[in-house]
């Protein structure tokens, strides 16, 4: 009997083992609830030889310049960036930063938080390093207040406690800044209107794996410390905050347990005296449910962004959703969607369709939005329709002018790529991209693969930016506004008036040619050349041309520091776990 026990076990772990070796060769999609920023991988050893010309890519209009690159402006062969956050200096535009997840070697998991920085508009990048080398570090969130000031927060994976970083000379270098709070999927905003709140950050983060407790956290000095964690109504997890232009602050995101949408507003947040009180929660429809697929298996395919209208105009106040989701109707794909509201985020208008092709099961992922000063939308996003394997993708744009009710004809800005390659031991090429909006155009950070690694037969994942328009391409330099704080307005009920103008009947059929073989030394040249499509319904053609960046430029590297690093703060002990009421917390499934 003990034998035949012992060879019944033996042969059920023979089975499960083998089952393990088997399954693994498949990848499986991730759940949405399923995301977890872990340390299991030490730092690679780099010796590192090779580098190449940093890609440009030039597609119609539309131009992308590589922000991943070493001292002398080249490409670091080998590495990996993704998973990009932007910031943009409302006083001076010219000045961006940019933060990714910095992968030194494709051989290794181990991730650190990179930056790059820009004097020029997004035309020629620096990145000095990560802001703490042999630190894992993930899930990077960049912005900036009204003076130009950026902050960086940043997760460490060996605790998922996270922190601020400031900089005030334009990112070329940061400063830790003590406090602790957060964890994983960490998202937060800064309000910059005139009321009590003014300065004050908010975070909020995923309460499956948290630094300490809790779900919210609240500075209310700029970051230098935090108070303490609590709990949000729903738990809602992969989403954003936002503040209206009377303080009152708002977080959107997805539920923790279910698929439901939520918009959650607290008015006295911005009373620092006061402990914030959630009184307002609504259900947002966004025609779908998030979901995981081939476009990024190990990986989110959708975050929930939230943001609102500081305009001062007939739209100020409003607030709006956006989301990739999958309609029921479809068997796989996702459609970028977008929810307004009028009244506070009391109540929303049925969610409208940004994508404008009429492809069913196509993937639209990543879809993020940003709310410009004059109140214009933009939103960019990934995009297979033209795509015979629904898997190679690009980068699409469009705006809308009437408070999200129409939007303008899709426009593709990028090349096509395929964003399984370059995986950094990692089946994924992060988790979203951002955008940052003025009133003429966008400043977006994306990933892509254009560049080609001969060692590995593949394309690598690197950080790029490009500048979206209403006009197309790049935009001249916006004049900054007298007063970047806006007034806050007593009432936000007020009904768009615009007359929408936007028909979606543009599909067009890029042809992608992003290439190209970089040489080890190659001639410097100033821009690369590019055959310029002047109306969107043309057949665009894509240039991907790795260019060396010439050693001396016209545009000075600003003297503030020769070398820019990081200042480190040796962070607190973390508090206890305790805090808010334990409630139930589902346990996600493990991943293969």
């Amino acid at each position: 009997m003990k034998f035949s026990t012992i060879s019944n076990i033996f042969s059920i772990l023979l089975v499960s083992l083998t089952a393990i070796g088997t399954g693994s060769a498949e990848t499986r999609p991730m759940n949405p609830k399923e995301h977890e920023e872990t340390y299991d991988m030490p730092p690679a050893y780099i010796f590192r030889l090779e580098k190449s010309p940093r890609m440009i890519s030039q597609f119609g209009l539309f131009t992308s310049y590589q922000a991943n690159v070493d001292s002398q402006g080249n490409n670091i062969v080998g590495d990996a960036a993704n998973e990009p956050s932007i910031a943009v200096d409302p006083t001076n535009s010219n000045k961006i930063t940019i933060g990714w997840r910095q992968f030194n070697s494709v051989s290794s998991n181990f991730r650190q938080g990179g930056w790059g920085y820009t004097t020029d508009g997004g035309i020629h990048w620096t990145f000095p390093g990560v802001l703490e080398n042999n630190v894992f570090r993930s899930d990077p969130v960049l912005d900036s207040n009204e003076l130009g000031t950026f902050f960086y927060l940043s997760l460490r994976g060996d605790d998922f406690c996270d922190n601020i970083w400031r900089s005030s000379n334009g990112g070329q270098s940061w400063t830790s800044l003590p406090g602790t709070s957060g964890g994983d999927k960490q998202w937060f905003t800064i309000d910059r209107t005139a009321g009590s709140g003014h300065g004050f950050q908010y975070q909020f983060w995923t309460a499956n794996f948290p630094c300490t407790s809790g779900e919210f956290s609240r500075s209310t000095d700029g970051g230098m410390s935090w108070q303490s964690p609590m709990n949000i109504p729903h738990g809602v997890i992969h989403g954003t905050p936002d503040v209206d232009t009377n303080g009152k602050l708002f977080i959107g995101g997805e539920d923790l347990v279910g698929t439901q949408f939520w918009c959650i507003r607290s008015s006295n947040a911005q009373i620092g005296s006061q402990t914030p009180v959630f009184e307002q929660v609504t259900q947002v429809n966004l025609g779908g449910v998030r979901a995981g697929g081939n476009v990024n298996p190990g990986g989110l395919t959708a975050q929930i962004f939230l943001a609102v209208d500081r305009s001062g105009g007939p739209t100020n106040n409003n607030v709006y959703m956006l989301c990739s989701v999958r309609p029921p109707s479809y068997s796989t794909g996702t459609d970028v969607m977008i929810a307004r509201s009028t009244d506070g985020g009391a109540t929303f208008a049925a969610p409208v369709k940004v994508n404008d092709d009429a492809t069913t099961n196509k993937w639209h992922w990543f879809g993020t939005f940003s709310v410009a000063p004059n109140g214009r939308l933009d939103s960019v996003w990934y995009d297979t329709r033209n795509a015979g394997d629904n898997l190679q993708s690009q980068l699409f744009y469009s705006y809308s002018t009437d408070a999200g009710s129409t939007w303008s004809p899709n426009v593709p800005v990028s090349a096509a790529f395929n964003p399984t390659e370059g995986y950094p031991n990692q089946n994924k090429i992060g988790d979203y991209i951002t955008i940052v909006s003025d009133n003429a155009g966008g400043n977006v950070a994306y990933s892509a693969t254009f560049n080609f690694n001969p060692t590995r037969g593949q394309h690598e994942q690197d950080v790029y930016y490009v500048r979206v328009s209403p006009s197309g391409g790049s935009t001249p330099t916006p004049t900054p506004t007298a007063s970047p704080t806006p007034t806050a307005t007593v009432t936000a009920t007020a009904t768009p008036t615009l007359t929408p103008t936007a028909t979606a009947t543009f599909t067009p059929t890029a042809t992608a040619t992003a290439t190209a073989t970089a040489t080890a030394t190659p001639t410097a040249t100033a821009t690369p050349t590019a055959t310029v499509t002047t109306t969107p319904s043309a057949t665009a053609t894509a240039t991907a041309t790795a260019t060396a960046t010439p050693s001396a430029t016209t545009t000075a590297t600003p003297s503030a520091t020769s070398t820019p690093s990081a200042t480190v703060t040796p962070r607190p002990t973390p508090t206890p776990r305790t805090g808010p009421t334990p409630r139930f917390r589902p346990t996600p499934r493990p991943r293969l």
